[in-house]
């Protein structure tokens, strides 16, 4: 008795875990229980080389902490983060969540929310950003409206007065207006294996933009994937419930997911940073930052690896540490362009 009265004492001291690490010991003292065939088997395998030690050595443990209480296996989830990915020595030094399991709770959440119909033509799409360019410390403010079918554009000017403008089409452009967005959106599959071929293999994003004198360059098929479905994740507000939790289901299929706690945004707001491990040594990481309660898109940020030199110049354009960021704070659908809710 005395174990355990020293048990719930250290409990007490312990504050509470985020759902962000509880998810993913959950999910291994699950499927350990259920067997280690059947774990091995359905439990996906993206970028989480030590799983299978997870998955038995600390699956026991956890099986037997179980039976002394639910508190003590909480406290253990808590000391239990992921290990930082590997990489390079310059990587920010940031704690690597369970891709898999943090996109299937997002799926869950994007599942439960209610359904909204498309906007009518005439509509406007309204958003404000912020935006924290590298080796500054001021943020700028950036807000627009963009009517529905694509036709117009409107913002304030320098002396305040409301600028509504015609949009002419541009064939070459890769960008959609909000409408075509949304019809494109819409008729994804909400199957997520079907949902990431369709993505995949969309000739939009491989055959546009095209710009006159820029050679064409083959993306690979994963970080196309990836692009597109984050594009439609930051477009969030008319998206279907269960084509949402589709994106990210679809969203852990992809090679090279990564997770990562605790990134912020330009407006400060800490949450999941989102980035896919690619080949080469690149300068710099960016990560698409989701909210750790509802998954909604928060904004970017880039982070610099390594110092980063620009056509030739002696000095670095970008230095090693350096952080550009951006940051959603509305995304709404309003009936007039100046309208803000």
């Amino acid at each position: 008795m005395d174990d355990l009265r020293s048990l719930r004492e250290w409990r007490a001291e312990i504050p509470e875990p985020g759902q962000e690490w509880i998810i993913p010991e959950r999910r291994r003292l699950l499927t350990r229980m259920r067997g280690r065939r059947w774990a091995l088997g359905r439990l996906p395998m993206t970028g989480a080389p030590g799983r299978r030690l997870l998955m038995t050595g600390l699956g026991r443990r956890l099986l037997v902490i179980g039976v002394l209480g639910t508190a003590a296996a909480v406290a253990v989830t808590v000391l239990r983060p992921q290990p930082p990915a590997p990489g390079p020595a310059s990587t920010p030094s940031l704690i690597q969540l369970d891709a898999g399991a943090v996109l299937a709770q997002a799926a869950e959440v994007a599942g439960s929310r209610g359904s909204t119909q498309a906007p009518l033509p005439t509509q406007w799409h309204y958003t404000k950003t912020l935006d924290k360019q590298p080796n500054s410390d001021a943020t700028e403010t950036r807000e627009g409206w963009l009517r529905y079918d694509g036709r117009q554009t409107a913002d304030y000017g320098e002396d305040g007065r409301l600028i509504v403008s015609n949009l002419p089409p541009d064939p070459g452009d890769d960008d959609l207006s909000p409408q075509q967005y949304d019809a494109r959106l819409r008729a994804l599959p909400t199957d997520p294996r079907k949902l990431l071929a369709k993505v995949t293999g969309d000739r939009h994003w491989i055959d546009y933009p095209r710009e006159e004198g820029v050679p064409r360059s083959t993306e690979p098929a994963a970080a196309r994937a990836y692009r597109v479905i984050i594009l439609y994740l930051s477009r969030y507000g008319t998206m279907p419930p269960r084509l949402e939790a589709a994106m990210f289901r679809a969203l852990a299929l992809i090679p090279g997911i990564r997770i990562e706690q605790g990134v912020r945004d330009a407006a400060g707001r800490s949450g999941l940073g989102v980035w896919l491990e690619g080949p080469g040594d690149l300068p710099s990481r960016q990560y698409d930052i989701l909210a750790p309660d509802t998954y909604r898109y928060l904004g970017t940020q880039t982070v610099w690896l390594r110092d980063e030199y620009m056509f030739g110049e002696s000095k670095p354009g970008f230095r090693k540490g350096s952080v550009w960021s951006t940051a959603l704070m509305t995304s709404a659908i309003v009936n007039r362009p100046g309208q803000r809710d």
